[in-house]
């Protein structure tokens, strides 16, 4: 089971990502976009791991008070371009948390830094254009393990469960 941690996107969020999609669409920009029900913020990339359930148990200790999360920028690796994030002490806290949580009981995952982004292309072809994603934010009351599963026409993300925020 392909596993990972991640923020869902509020409606406000995932309109101002799609809006940006859209422009990038009509200036000639091709590669695989991420469809509007894939949309998140991956906090740890777990990948194949057979126990979903000993991720939550493992991670259901991460407390966090509900924390906003707030668009800023495009960027690109390489042929991946994505919608960047202000800078947020809460969600570096929360990453570190669940990270720490995961490596104390032996569950793997993708230690690269943290680089907080949402993809919106893959494999995008030509050049980023000057295009600038409309201000959107939301509040993060939860986080949810997602599992991850190649379908017909892509991957299919499936909840398989949530942190809630703790009410402060």
């Amino acid at each position: 089971m392909r596993l990972f941690i991640a923020i869902r996107l509020s409606d406000a969020v995932k309109n101002a990502l799609i809006s940006a999609q859209n422009e990038m669409y009509d200036c000639g920009i091709r590669g695989n976009y991420t469809r509007e029900e894939n949309l998140h913020l991956t906090l740890a990339f777990i990948g194949e791991y057979p126990d979903p359930e000993a991720v939550l148990d493992a991670v259901s200790s991460v407390s966090f008070l509900p924390f906003r999360l707030e668009l800023q920028g495009m960027g690109c690796f390489g042929d991946l371009w994505w919608a960047g994030m202000k800078d947020s002490s809460a969600l570096a806290a929360v990453v570190r948390r669940i990270r720490r949580a995961l490596g104390d009981a032996d569950i793997p995952f993708d230690r690269k830094r943290f680089s907080p982004h949402i993809t919106l292309i893959r494999k995008a072809g030509g050049r980023m254009p000057g295009i600038r994603i409309e201000e959107a934010a939301m509040t993060v009351s939860s986080i949810s393990l997602m599992r991850s599963d190649r379908g017909r026409n892509g991957m299919i993300y499936t909840e398989v469960g949530t942190i809630e925020a703790q009410q402060g």
